[in-house]
């Protein structure tokens, strides 16, 4: 009793807890900081009880604490990236990997499932990935000349509540096979080439003949090509390149070479098991070749135009052009009749006098009178000589005295000359005429204004002595003759 009874609880060691005194010789163990079970999960915490006596006499305890689990750990990958491989056209369900990650919790927090994350609308990958074990295999044959490369992204989720999870990145790469023998794209299979190569007979040792040209699909050393002549008319007339595939000539053509060779050139890649392919050439020795296309064919031969299409494109053009001339010329002869057609017809004009009228050939002091007989069907104009209104000096006076009053001007002396002549031959005709005054007026006269009587003497037609003379009918005055 007194003092020997009392007695302290203590914690012995740094653990988290303490001890409070709840009542009388009771105590409380308590935290003093947050436990974590990831990294301690059990603690054994000895209690020291001590009497107050002057013996002090004590008693140990240990008291055993285990520190329960809570979902607070998301799971992890042990590599953020993944990086496997599959070789190409493998069979579906081939196990190539596998990924891992774990979780610090306990029982369902720290159990961990795997699965791929889709997006919407996103095909079925390639892959799959086992929900325990994370095991990853490819579901169908994969081609790599189709796919090089799968990615796609791998989720990890524990079983707390609420679930934690976490992803990774998974990249399967698909590995070439050889499953792609080579392709000849020149000279074509399909016989394009049916002419062959022209191989001048003068041609030298490396003359460029024709080049293979050939491409594998395959990646890497499976789509190394190399070329070798396989079988030929003349082995030793022409040789192929090992990695180019041009076909030269081994040596200078001769006159006793062949005319037509067949080459068969093999092309062959370098994969395991190795593919080939085989192509034809036909070649033919020729004469007419210059020298300056042989030196040009043995350095450097120019790709020549494609002359079917320069053809084609020729003939378009041309047709082209020809539909635009015509159409233009169909134009402008269309315009031409409709102004043609518009245009009124010209009519000849017959001015009041002969002063009246700057047109015609003659002097203005020329004036002739016409008339017509009543009835006639001829519609011909018929004219006498030409009028004198004045006299030149030299004619008799009596005719001066009969000078018309119509003299505006004298004539010339050539002018005079030509007058008299013509006045004397009408005076010669007057008198065999001189009946037809009174007949029908079956042709027409022409009356002269020279004096007051009326001279009427046969004419000519109109087209033979007035167009013949002057071109264009001169201005006429149409009068009837004075009786």
């Amino acid at each position: 009793s007194g003092d020997n009874g009392r007695t302290e609880c203590a914690i012995e060691g740094d653990v988290p807890f303490s001890l409070t005194a709840a009542f009388a010789n009771h105590y409380e163990l308590r935290t003093s900081a947050a436990l974590d079970r990831e990294t301690t999960a059990e603690y054994n915490v000895s209690i020291v009880a001590t009497d107050w006596g002057r013996a002090r006499l004590s008693a140990r305890e240990s008291v055993s604490v285990r520190v329960g689990d809570v979902n607070d750990n998301a799971p992890r990958f042990t590599q953020a990236a993944y990086s496997m491989s599959v070789s190409e056209n493998e069979a579906g369900a081939v196990r190539i990997g596998s990924v891992k990650a774990t979780d610090a919790d306990a029982g369902a927090n720290g159990r961990v499932r795997y699965a791929l994350v889709r997006e919407e609308g996103e095909e079925r990958p390639a892959v799959s990935v086992d929900a325990e074990s994370g095991d990853v295999s490819v579901v169908r044959p994969l081609d790599y000349e189709e796919v090089r490369a799968v990615e796609v992204r791998v989720r990890a989720a524990d079983g707390g509540s609420p679930p934690r999870s976490a992803t990774a990145l998974l990249r399967v790469l698909v590995r070439d096979e050889n499953d792609n023998a080579p392709v000849v794209l020149h000279p074509p299979a399909d016989g394009g080439a049916a002419l062959g190569e022209l191989v001048p007979r003068r041609a030298r040792a490396g003359y460029l003949v024709a080049k293979v040209v050939a491409v594998d699909a395959d990646a890497g050393q499976n789509a190394w090509l190399c070329y070798e002549l396989a079988k030929a008319t003349e082995p030793g007339l022409f040789r192929v390149g090992l990695h180019s595939g041009e076909v030269r000539t081994a040596r200078a053509v001769g006159e006793r070479d062949a005319a037509r060779h067949r080459l068969v050139v093999l092309v062959r890649d370098r994969g395991r098991p190795p593919r080939s392919a085989s192509a034809t050439l036909a070649v033919a020795l020729a004469d007419g070749f210059s020298e300056g296309h042989l030196r040009a064919s043995e350095e450097a031969p120019a790709a020549e135009p494609d002359g079917r299409l320069t053809l084609y494109l020729s003939v378009c053009l041309a047709c082209v052009s020809a539909l635009f001339v015509a159409g233009a010329a169909a134009a402008v002869a269309a315009k031409v009749r409709r102004a043609r057609r518009g245009e009124p017809g010209t009519l000849p004009t017959f001015p009041h006098s002969a002063a009246d009228s700057s047109a015609g050939s003659l002097p203005r002091s020329y004036v002739y009178d016409v008339r017509l007989a009543a009835g006639t069907v001829n519609s011909e104009f018929r004219f006498l000589g030409p009028l004198f209104p004045c006299f030149p000096a030299g004619l008799p006076q009596g005719a001066a005295e009969q000078r018309s009053s119509l003299c505006s001007a004298g004539l010339g002396p050539e002018e005079g000359d030509w007058a008299v002549q013509v006045r004397q031959r009408s005076a010669a005709d007057r008198g065999p005429r001189e009946g037809e005054r009174e007949g029908g007026w079956g042709e027409g006269r022409i009356c002269s204004l020279r004096d007051e009587r009326a001279e009427a003497v046969p004419v000519q037609p109109l087209e033979s002595r007035l167009l013949p003379v002057f071109g264009l009918p001169a201005p006429l005055r149409v009068a009837p003759c004075p009786e």
